[in-house]
């Protein structure tokens, strides 16, 4: 199998040991899921603002499926465009204070596309440690020279910035990361990108529906609008569909559209799933005490969490990573918290590094003050059962 010593196979077909693969998805309501037959409370899922099951968002959905088709049929310069991929271009370019977006199957393709679109040979791409896995493929198949900086060490950018031989730099972060919950210091990447003559790519993917007043993401969050010349986002999270885009000026969007592989030669995302996205930005617009709702929750979660004894982060998004010694302990922990009728996945490698494993712990606008009681009083539960805190 795959070259693998016959020891090694049924490791490999097994999957990781941290990894549960008993819990399949059976049906799905706002912050809850039904798996193994039980209601059970969600707090690890991307849905953050509850649109995933908002009717309307569902409505939405059903309504471009049965008039465009359940498939787009093709690419989107190959019978795969419809009105509805270009309403959302123009309406997510409005959001995030662009010219104009381009919409891609995914928001890995996404960054796969947009990087290698942009930088190649004679390019200097600075990226940091932790970014996501599209971030860090999009790096190395662009064939751009790579710097990877410690993470929101801006001396350690600073550094990279400065040692450059090549002609064009492109800074590229999340703004959000979702395995830590911290967010990257944008007014310290901004004084860099300005002072040396760099370009910004900032992956907005848990920032979108997240940060700033109104979940407009990290510029609003920083006051910065405008000072980042290329946005990525995905619809996969916040905005309770799939998907992922690039906003930007005009001309950027028009070069990526031309160039972006995984644009050209992907087949378009379905019009359902369109509509979904954009009757979600709608809501988001139009409702943004969600935002709010979202903040207060994971407040109440954090500061729960905490006088439990469990060590989590005072960070500026609502990811609240438990971290464990190793990826059974974390395991174990999750096992609990799945019998007292919580579901939050345990992570290990490759997601994360070999000893930081984790729980990672996310509240959702959906959740009720009853969930998060429900939570916190599953995880004393757990704790309890096992004979301390594994955090």
């Amino acid at each position: 199998m795959f070259g693998l010593p016959k020891s090694a196979r049924t490791t490999a077909l097994a999957g990781p040991p941290w990894l549960n693969p008993a819990r399949v998805v059976e049906s799905a309501g706002p912050g809850h899921s039904v798996i193994s037959g039980r209601d059970r409370l969600v707090l690890c899922s991307n849905d953050y603002l509850g649109l995933a099951c908002e009717p309307r968002v569902i409505a939405s959905a059903q309504a471009a499926a049965f008039r465009f088709g359940a498939g787009s049929r093709g690419s989107r310069r190959l019978g795969g465009d419809t009105t509805l991929h270009h309403e959302l271009e123009e309406e997510l370019a409005d959001f995030k204070h662009a010219e104009a977006a381009l919409l891609f199957s995914s928001g890995f393709a996404c960054n796969l596309g947009v990087i290698q679109a942009l930088v190649g040979p004679g390019s200097l791409v600075c990226s940091d440690e932790l970014n996501h896995a599209s971030i860090v493929d999009g790096c190395r198949l662009s064939k751009a020279t790579l710097a990877i900086y410690r993470h929101l060490d801006m001396e350690d950018l600073m550094r990279a910035v400065q040692s450059r031989a090549e002609t064009k730099t492109l800074i590229v972060t999340d703004s959000v990361f979702s395995m830590e919950g911290d967010v990257a210091p944008l007014d310290a990447i901004v004084k860099v990108a300005d002072r040396d003559g760099c370009s910004i790519m900032l992956d907005e993917a848990h920032a979108t529906g997240v940060l700033g007043p109104r979940g407009e993401g990290s510029l609003a969050h920083f006051g910065l609008e405008g000072n980042v010349e290329i946005l990525m986002g995905t619809l996969g999270k916040a905005l309770g569909s799939i998907g992922g885009y690039v906003a930007g000026s005009r001309d950027l969007i028009d070069h990526v559209a031309r160039h972006a592989r995984t644009y050209l030669f992907s087949t378009s995302l379905p019009a359902g799933d369109v509509a979904a996205a954009l009757a979600a930005l709608r809501i988001l617009r139009e409702e943004p005490a969600r935002v709010r709702r979202l903040w207060a929750n994971a407040e109440v979660l954090h500061d729960g969490l905490k006088r439990q004894g469990f060590q989590v982060r005072d960070h500026a998004a609502p990811i609240n990573p438990i971290l464990f010694n190793d990826e059974l302990a974390a395991a174990r922990f999750s096992d609990a918290l799945f019998d007292e009728g919580v579901v939050v996945q345990a992570i290990g490698p490759p997601y994360v590094p070999p000893g930081h494993s984790r729980l990672r712990t996310i509240a959702s606008a959906a959740h009720s003050e009853r969930d998060i009681t429900q939570a916190l009083t599953a995880f004393a539960a757990a704790a309890e059962r096992l004979g301390h805190h594994d955090s």
